[in-house]
């Protein structure tokens, strides 16, 4: 089974927020985050994915996951990238 870490960003107060995760179904996980049935943090706004990368395993996608969640230099160059270009993004793979 496939498993992907992902980030998404919006934004608030007209400042780019992000999240980070990981699941194995990437389209059904965006739904929920965007239907308020995601995580608690992201109730009430309208995410995009601006990055995504797959794993073939659960242990090595949470462990990808928390590093990207601590490594804050690269979620604020995706957010920047992002912010750019947020109503055409399109995500991508670092």
């Amino acid at each position: 089974m496939k498993y992907y870490v992902y980030l998404l960003v919006s934004f608030r107060n007209k400042k780019p927020v992000s999240y980070v995760g990981y699941t194995n179904n990437l389209k059904k996980r965006l739904n929920l985050h965007n239907s308020s049935k995601g995580a608690k943090f992201t109730r009430g706004m309208k995410w995009k994915i601006a990055y995504f990368q797959e794993y073939s395993s659960k242990k090595r996608a949470m462990k990808e996951e928390y590093l990207l969640k601590k490594n804050t230099k690269k979620r604020n160059m995706i957010k920047r990238i992002t912010q750019i270009n947020y109503e055409n993004i399109n995500p991508v793979t670092l």
